[in-house]
């Protein structure tokens, strides 16, 4: 009973951070901040600025649009990690486990 009393809580508090990530951002620039990339902690993109002046050179500025969402993906998925193992912690779960 205890056990799946714990699974409830540790199926509760995900629930909440996967909430929470929803709605929390991470950043991204490439190109000494010429692209902007913007991602939700459960990786949507949610906007991506471009400064006019790269736009001269088309194929540079492909290349700092792709670095910069890589960039903002990897931030992301870092940040739901971290939230997922202070639940796993706080149920006394071992690392790696959620």
């Amino acid at each position: 009973m205890k056990m799946l009393r714990q699974v409830q809580q540790m199926q509760d508090r995900m629930n909440k951070v996967q909430s929470e990530l929803e709605s929390e951002t991470v950043e991204a620039t490439a190109g000494g901040g010429a692209v902007r990339v913007v991602a939700t902690g459960t990786q949507k993109l949610v906007s991506v600025t471009i400064d006019p002046a790269a736009a001269s050179e088309v194929e540079m500025l492909q290349d700092m649009v792709v670095a910069a969402v890589n960039d903002a993906m990897e931030k992301s998925k870092q940040l739901a990690a971290s939230k997922m193992q202070a639940v796993a912690s706080g149920l006394g779960l071992p690392p790696g486990l959620v």
